[in-house]
Formats: C-alpha cells, sequence, structure tokens
C-alpha cells in the first residue's frame, strides 16, 4: 500500500463554528486545535497545512472547571530584567476571555510556522454574533 502524499491544491478548507457556551474551556481549545490542523480529515500529512477555518463563539460563557479560576495563572516575560507577569484566569475570564481561548489553542497547535498559519484561520469572538456567514460555516459539535 503506498502511502498518500497531499498537494496544496487538493486541500479544500472548510469552515466550522464551535459553541462554547457552557462547555469546559480546554475541551473547546482541543476540538479547535483538531480542526485547525486537519486531523480529523483522512488525507492528513503532519507536513502539510490541511486543516480548516474554526469560527469560536461565546467565549465568554466557557467555564473552567475545579478551581482553575482561583488556583490558576497566566505567566508571561515581557523581555525586560524582572519583566515576569502574570494575570489570573478569574480576572483574564471576565475581561478578554477571547485572549483566554487564543492561548489555549495556540499551546495545542505546533510551534512552527505551520503553527502560526494554522492560527490565522481561528477567528474567536465574545458573543454569539460573527460575520463569517457568507462562508456557511458549518456547526461541530464537542
Amino acid at each position: 500500500m503506498a502511502t498518500t502524499m497531499p498537494k496544496a491544491s487538493e486541500i479544500d478548507h472548510k469552515w466550522y463554528v464551535l459553541d462554547a457556551a457552557g462547555k469546559p474551556l480546554g475541551r473547546v481549545a482541543a476540538k479547535a486545535a483538531t480542526l485547525l490542523c486537519g486531523k480529523h480529515k483522512p488525507i492528513y500529512a503532519p507536513h502539510v497545512d490541511c486543516g480548516d477555518h474554526v469560527i469560536i463563539i461565546n467565549c465568554d460563557q466557557a467555564v473552567l472547571t475545579g478551581n482553575k479560576l482561583e488556583n490558576k495563572y497566566y505567566y508571561w516575560h515581557t523581555g525586560w530584567i524582572g519583566g515576569l507577569k502574570k494575570t489570573q484566569y478569574k480576572v483574564m475570564m471576565a475581561e478578554k476571555a477571547d485572549e483566554a481561548m487564543t492561548i489555549a489553542v495556540k499551546g495545542m497547535l505546533p510551534h512552527n510556522t505551520q503553527g502560526a498559519n494554522q492560527l490565522k484561520r481561528l477567528r474567536i469572538y465574545k458573543g454569539a454574533e460573527h460575520k463569517h456567514t457568507a462562508q456557511k460555516p458549518e456547526v461541530c459539535e464537542l
């Protein structure tokens, strides 16, 4: 049996909508990362970017299980001496829920140029409205 090598011209990028209302942040992010990488397709190859476009709506209604709202922090470094910063997820989910979802999905993608290109196909909205109805996205269930 021969190994299939998909070409970039053979790949069609579909559009999917994920509703994060009442669902755990990590599970929504994992599903989005799978769709962005294209691992759900039979023509998947790790060296070819064959993923789809993903729209995540209602990010402000995503939940964190357990005590993660109180105990979990997001750390980043500014690049300056003593520039380690941190934000509690309770504050982050209240003010910037879309950024929390982006960080979660970005951590599940490959950390190279292919992952950066996949992240460009991710659209995240806090509310239930999005502006991509012309692409006729399919609703994807978790």
